[in-house]
């Protein structure tokens, strides 16, 4: 997937901390006025029960390599977001993938013996801090309402994510993936742009699919996540015109989209 500030970290994350009433009993929680800090992404990592309404604002890639992932294109080239402004602001109409509402918070493993997840921050984000605004991420010495609320909606992105990881597993089990390629052509009758670096559904495998493994496919929900898959594709064309709509591109020579 697109890069993070350290190799280590995920996406968007500068600085990871165990929440604690002892670091952090006097911290606060403000709501962002702008997103600034996913600016510069154009590949935002989504998961399956994300994809009926992704497919209709963003085109769902998966990212090469050998544990691939679903990603929203928010641009088609590094650097570009066409729908996160100079100012950080987003249309309000525009559905805002989970990864990004999550974010400064995110379940980690601590210790690699043990699979218990703690809820972290980054310290690092305008969003949290020893401010006098914002709601309180404790009471007394107990996580206050809201780190609660957060701390289920991480739980249910977790969750989500064991899904996904499921639903690629079988992608690749069926040997429904393959690497992808977008060309489009401008009006200006230059050379086409292509777009490859990415993994996408090879649709005549999944045409050839019969008995078993097709209904097995039908009964646990893949055909519908594929096909949302394959229809947003189409979507790719509309996010090119944006980026030359905004003046944000394409380069002379694309840049690939994201690898993992």
């Amino acid at each position: 997937m697109a890069s993070a500030a350290q190799p280590s970290l995920p996406l968007l994350y500068k600085e990871l901390q165990p929440i604690s009433q002892q670091e952090h009993g006097s911290w606060r929680y403000r709501t962002a006025d702008n997103m600034l800090y996913a600016g510069g992404e154009h590949a935002i990592p989504i998961t399956i029960d994300e994809f009926a309404v992704t497919q209709r604002f963003y085109p769902i890639i998966f990212s090469s390599g050998d544990t691939p992932v679903p990603l929203a294109l928010m641009g088609l080239n590094e650097g570009v977001n066409t729908f996160i402004d100079d100012e950080g602001k987003l249309p309000q109409d525009i559905y805002l993938p989970a990864y990004l509402r999550r974010y400064p918070f995110l379940l980690a493993r601590l210790r690699p013996d043990s699979d218990e997840l703690s809820l972290c921050i980054d310290p690092k984000a305008d969003a949290i801090g020893p401010f006098d605004e914002g709601e309180a991420i404790f009471d007394g010495d107990q996580p206050s309402a809201i780190t609660k609320g957060i701390l289920e909606f991480c739980e249910q992105f977790e969750q989500a994510g064991q899904r996904t990881a499921a639903f690629m597993e079988e992608l690749k089990a069926n040997d429904l993936l393959m690497e992808g390629e977008v060309t489009i052509q401008t009006d200006s009758g230059t050379q086409p742009f292509v777009y490859r670096g990415f993994q996408m559904v090879n649709e005549e495998k999944l045409r050839e699919l019969r008995g078993d493994t097709l209904r097995k496919m039908m009964r646990s929900g893949l055909l519908p996540l594929v096909h949302a898959h394959l229809f947003s594709m189409g979507v790719m064309r509309e996010i090119f015109a944006r980026q030359q709509a905004q003046g944000k591109g394409p380069a002379a020579v694309p840049v690939a989209a994201p690898a993992a």
